[in-house]
């Protein structure tokens, strides 16, 4: 039963690329290990860009610098 977390930064992802992640997590589990997709757990999380940190920047400060280049 395997059990999916990914993370992601809330940039407006669609629904439908939600649904697109969920079913290709699944479909990777059916594929290389065999797991039944009725059993198999997706969740996402989106965390804002304020949460999220790449060397010793925040995504939201990181975003800011590189639109204004």
């Amino acid at each position: 039963m395997p059990y999916i977390n990914v993370k992601i930064t809330d940039e407006g992802v669609s629904n439908e690329q939600k649904q697109a992640i969920i079913r290709g997590c699944t479909e990777l589990m059916v594929k290389v290990l065999n797991k039944n997709p009725a059993t198999t757990f997706v969740v996402i999380e989106e965390v804002s860009t304020d949460n999220w940190g790449i060397g010793f920047d925040q995504v939201t400060e990181l975003r800011k610098r590189a639109s204004q280049t």
